[in-house]
């Protein structure tokens, strides 16, 4: 069990915590919530020891061992990839290279033999017989091939790095199990075993996250970080979003009865319910949802930008053709002789092993990249609207959020209350819009840019990981925003819900080629066996 008892921390200009009280019990997990800046990830750190909070203090339960998923991803570039799994256990890691130590000795003495029977009896109490096995068969569950597992860290790519830290935290079956972000780097693959994983893990986890399918599979309970403080909700973060909202009516509804708010409550919680899968913590999740009462919902203080793109024209017949596209980038081939035909209808999530393939995929589709080969079409009744992956070079300026928008606006919108209102919709109000665009957050930079991408009114967004960066409350209004969306959709994306909702065409990326697969939602493509064999063979 993890406790934190009367946490606050302060800094000069504000205070993140306010006497924060949680208790994490064993078999739950977890998902910390709340807006951007909010103090997740601080929190978590706070938990993790990394941090001194202000006031109070954090236990644990006695030889309950705390595990973290550290974001350290080039301190080992010397170490065996194996043994940096092991290091998640910090104390089995000792003793076995202190008895390696010791036995590689050339003058070994009778003290040293008691030593070496005595972390011998240590190392077996500590399962250290298996850890090897258990480290190579995490590494192999995250499609880190044998032959990598004794290479130094120095030889893994970045993407590889990612899933040997996340492996290191995972190691050992520790009591308490800190995730942040945990799916960030990961594939398709991986992170549906990763949920799995976690689903069936008995311990404590608590995890931050903005992939909301990702909470709405392993959480048990929501932990809302809101005002400094932190209250439990059971259930996850679908469950904790819309009871709020439904908090929110039956607040507003002054008419209803008593009785008739009860019913409501009553039919909301049975549809989740409903809905629970066969595991341990769904089944645990369902026997707690049935003791909510009317007290136990709340209305949120979180606040939505409102997204809506409209169109100025219509798409005839025809909108892209790809015709043997093949890019080289430092002498490695991207991408391969890649064919396709999009239709007016289509909305197509592009996904790769890594994200290399599908960037570089929309960056020759939009013209900012020449490829080695093949060509690129529009259909001429087209207009495209790009969000790049990597758009520095927009806030290379120093434009007010203001000014910087005034751009891309049409001679009826140049109008200063205008573009106040419409600033204040993606959540710039007052004296905000006047900061300058080169200071503005990883997410407020996006809300800017999808500002723009609505004023453009293009009939096609080519959206790369938009996501990113964006917190739950902004990703679930752009995924609500581009469910309405009327013209064509070209996105990326690592968020499963952005694409089970929105995408109608699933194309798989790689150098070694390509799957294309229309008319099919993202849970039939991974539903389908025969379909995910391939994409493994191809990503691998």
């Amino acid at each position: 069990m993890l406790q934190a008892t009367d946490i606050s921390l302060h800094f000069s200009d504000r205070k993140l915590f306010d006497e924060v009280n949680i208790k994490f019990t064993p078999g739950n997990c977890y998902g910390l919530i709340g807006a951007n800046g909010a103090g997740k990830s601080t929190f978590l750190k706070i938990l993790a020891g990394d941090i001194e909070p202000s006031t109070g203090h954090i236990s644990i339960g006695s030889e309950e061992r705390l595990s973290v998923l550290r974001q350290n991803h080039f301190d080992y570039e010397n170490q065996r990839v194996i043994d940096v799994v092991m290091m998640g256990h910090s104390e089995l890691y000792e003793v076995m290279k202190e008895k390696d130590a010791i036995y590689m000795k050339a003058d070994f003495s009778d003290e040293d033999g008691l030593k070496a029977a005595e972390l011998e009896g240590r190392f077996a109490e500590l399962n250290g017989w298996e850890a090897e096995s258990e480290a190579a068969q995490l590494l192999q569950s995250l499609y880190i091939s044998e032959e990598l597992h004794y290479v130094n860290m120095s030889e893994l790519t970045s993407g590889q790095k990612v899933k040997v830290l996340l492996a290191q935290a995972l190691f050992g079956k520790p009591d308490v199990l800190l995730l942040d972000e945990p799916t960030n780097g990961l594939d398709i693959l991986s992170i549906n075993w990763l949920e799995e994983f976690l689903i069936n893990f008995e311990n404590t986890v608590i995890v931050v996250s903005h992939d909301r399918h990702f909470l709405n599979k392993v959480c048990t309970h929501m932990a809302d970080l809101d005002f400094g403080k932190i209250k439990l909700f059971v259930g996850n973060y679908d469950f904790w979003k819309e009871s709020s909202e439904l908090a929110q009516k039956l607040m507003q509804d002054q008419n209803a009865k008593s009785e008739e708010k009860i019913k409501e409550l009553q039919n909301f919680i049975a549809r989740f319910s409903a809905n629970a899968s066969k595991s341990k913590q769904a089944t645990s999740r369902k026997k707690m949802l049935d003791k909510i009462t009317l007290e136990d919902i709340q209305p949120s203080s979180r606040r939505y930008p409102y997204i809506k793109f409209v169109t100025e024209r219509e798409i005839g017949n025809d909108l892209l053709q790809v015709e043997n596209l093949s890019v080289t980038i430092d002498g490695k081939k991207v991408l391969d002789k890649i064919n396709f035909t999009l239709n007016k209808e289509d909305k197509v999530a592009f996904i790769g092993r890594n994200d290399i393939a599908t960037t570089t995929l929309l960056r020759v589709i939009m013209g900012e990249l020449e490829p080695d080969s093949g060509s690129v079409k529009w259909g001429i009744t087209t207009s495209q609207s790009y969000l790049p992956k990597d758009s520095s070079k927009e806030f290379d300026n120093e434009l007010t959020i203001l000014d910087w928008l005034r751009q891309f606006a049409s001679k009826e919108e140049d109008d200063n209350t205008f573009l106040r209102g419409f600033l204040g919709r993606m959540l710039f109000t007052g004296e905000e819009v006047n900061k300058q665009v080169k200071v503005l957050s990883g997410g407020e930079k996006v809300r800017v840019l999808l500002s723009k991408l609505m004023l453009a009114k293009a009939n096609v967004l080519v959206l790369d990981d938009p996501t990113n960066h964006l917190d739950l409350e902004s990703i679930s209004a752009l995924n609500d925003g581009l469910k309405n969306f009327q013209g064509s959709l070209l996105f990326t994306s690592h968020d499963h819900e952005f694409i089970q909702t929105l995408a109608n065409r699933i194309v798989i990326i790689s150098e070694n080629g390509m799957i294309d697969r229309s008319e099919i939602t993202y849970d039939e493509f991974l539903e389908n066996k025969e379909l995910v064999s391939q994409m493994n063979e191809l990503l691998s």
